[in-house]
């Protein structure tokens, strides 16, 4: 019998992965769609939305941010400093570093992309009582809290000694 609910739990557990992936695929998908105009794709959104949290953020930190490689980060702030949306500065400190800021062009959209995105998590959660739409941020707060907590003790592990 054991043998049995260890096959429902990989099966359980499957199934939240793939759920997972195509809630955030369908989401983005969604978005896209509705921010079109804008021309702004969903990764340009979530590096507009980091910036606009932490302005003037080093690329460097942007790209771990965003948990993308930083030529793929770089390459993204440069179409998007092309069309105008954000700015690159050289920071004061270290001239290295360079800086990421919010153009006047995305402040003046920045909230109209914003309800943008309410709608489509409001469309997401339609059928939802309030009960359910409360558990299931629980839920994903928690799942992201026990992935967070085992990178962060992983990272804290020793690291072998690879000359050894």
């Amino acid at each position: 019998m054991a043998l049995m609910t260890d096959h429902r739990q990989t099966d359980l557990t499957e199934r939240l992965g793939f759920l997972l992936h195509d809630a955030g695929r369908l989401m983005r998908k969604r978005f896209e769609h509705h921010s079109s105009r804008y021309g702004l794709s969903s990764a340009q959104w979530r590096l507009l939305v980091r910036v606009f949290k932490e302005e003037g953020v080093a690329q460097a930190r942007l790209a771990e941010l965003l948990e993308i490689e930083p030529i793929s980060v770089s390459r993204l702030i440069d179409r998007m400093q092309e069309a105008g949306w954000i700015e690159r500065r050289t920071d004061a400190a270290d001239r290295r570093v360079r800086s990421i800021y919010l153009t006047e062009r995305s402040r003046k959209v920045f909230d109209e992309m914003r309800g943008i995105a309410d709608d489509v998590f409001e469309q997401a959660q339609t059928g939802l009582s309030p009960e359910q739409r409360a558990a299931t941020i629980h839920g994903l707060k928690t799942i992201i809290a026990n992935l967070t907590d085992a990178d962060q003790q992983a990272a804290a592990l020793p690291q072998p000694n690879k000359a050894a």
